[in-house]
């Protein structure tokens, strides 16, 4: 789990938005080290460019996963056009989380 202020600011938009039941939030930017992404920019020093996401909530009830994944990045359109380069979403309801344990 990540503690860093990027991360703060992504557990406190989606947990606003989307009273999830379980928010998993995995600083991976350490993998990503020393690789050039667009623009010629390496990953953050520190991290928090890098991120795996776990998210359940009742709010992705009935979303294709496309959807659900597009309300995510919406939540966080800021931190993506910013410190984040990348976000792995893996966003379920309640009963799938309960199927996949």
């Amino acid at each position: 789990m990540s503690d860093g202020p990027v991360a703060a600011k992504i557990r406190e938009k989606l947990t606003a938005a989307l009273s999830p039941q379980r928010l998993e939030l995995e600083d991976d930017s350490w993998r990503h080290a020393g690789h050039h992404h667009e623009g010629g920019m390496d990953a953050r020093p520190g991290g928090e460019s890098h991120f795996n996401l776990v998210i359940v909530s009742d709010d992705f009830e009935g979303r294709s996963r496309v959807e659900r994944q597009r309300m995510v990045n919406g939540l966080l359109k800021d931190e993506m056009a910013g410190p984040v380069h990348a976000l792995s979403i893996k966003a379920l309801t309640p009963s799938e989380a309960a199927h996949s344990a």
